[in-house]
């Protein structure tokens, strides 16, 4: 049964890489398209996607840290417990 359980974490973690690096993207592109219909300077669009993708980068980051700490306060039970 661990088996299964880790394959489903697996996959529940690799949604959450995609989700936190898409939705600022998007985000601050959507943002950057609105401004350019109102202010008219394509810039903004770009410099807010790079903004966004510097964000997503940060948030992925951050949640790859948190989850590899988490593991090493554990002591590698995963490793452990799959043998």
């Amino acid at each position: 049964m661990r088996g299964k359980q880790s394959v489903y974490e697996s996959m529940v973690m690799i949604v959450q890489f995609g989700l936190n690096m898409i939705v600022p993207i998007l985000l601050c592109t959507a943002v950057g398209v609105m401004f350019y219909r109102k202010f008219g300077h394509p810039m903004v669009v770009v410099f807010l996607f790079m903004a966004g993708a510097a964000a997503g980068f940060r948030n992925v980051y951050r949640m790859a840290k948190r989850i590899y700490s988490r593991d090493a306060k554990r002591g590698g039970q995963h490793a452990e417990e799959d043998k």
